[in-house]
């Protein structure tokens, strides 16, 4: 099982990739849209904010925060895994190791990038 640090890690490399994006495809598609990570066999979840800049800072999400735009559940390993290795994504959603909940029309963008 990996540590809570490790999946922060993890999920700040994970946001980092769509960062990475052109800024205007970036800002089109998650610019003000919040996301999260949530990691039940730790019992914690951090978030995230994309602004015209890329991501804010991963931080533990606090009670009482808003529910993230989109929100991604998995195990601690799971999240490890899918940062060293995005690839692995689309197989570990539809095989129900990864959860993402999120509008439609998130899902779409999403999706065009994996």
């Amino acid at each position: 099982m990996a540590t809570a640090q490790e999946c922060q890690e993890a999920f700040e490399k994970l946001t980092a990739r769509l960062s990475d994006l052109d800024p205007g495809d970036r800002d089109a598609f998650f610019s003000g849209r919040s996301f999260s990570c949530q990691v039940p066999d730790l019992d914690v979840t951090f978030v995230t904010r994309f602004g015209p800049q890329g991501a804010d800072p991963v931080h533990l999400a606090a009670p009482g925060d808003p529910r993230a735009d989109v929100r991604l559940t998995a195990s601690s390993d799971t999240v490890v895994e899918l940062a060293d290795n995005v690839s692995a994504f689309p197989r570990a959603w539809i095989s129900g190791k990864v959860k993402v909940q999120a509008s439609m029309r998130d899902l779409l963008r999403l999706r065009k990038l994996l």
